[in-house]
């Protein structure tokens, strides 16, 4: 078994209140966890209107499929307009 964990920094720009800033990381969760049916929370950034953490994990049993699927993430997540990321910490596990 192998686990994989990814932690991405999304920065949002003219966001000005928390509830426009949850709705875009709510929105971003949502649609990462149907599309690639992966485990996904935001875990850090809460209370900050601009900034937000979220942290992903995928288990399998090929080092490979899982790389492919944080690529796939990344640029997903890249190619959204309401935010840009930050920095990226990729890890796995054995």
């Amino acid at each position: 078994m192998i686990i994989g964990v990814l932690k991405a920094q999304l920065h949002m720009q003219g966001i000005t209140s928390l509830k426009g800033k949850r709705s875009i990381v709510k929105s971003v969760i949502g649609r990462l966890k149907s599309r690639f049916n992966i485990s996904i929370a935001e875990v850090d950034h809460q209370d900050i209107k601009t900034s937000s953490v979220i942290a992903m994990a995928i288990v399998s049993n090929d080092t490979r499929f899982i790389d492919q699927q944080f690529d796939a993430i990344i640029n997903f997540m890249q190619r959204d307009g309401r935010f840009y990321l930050g920095q990226i910490e990729r890890e796995t596990f054995s």
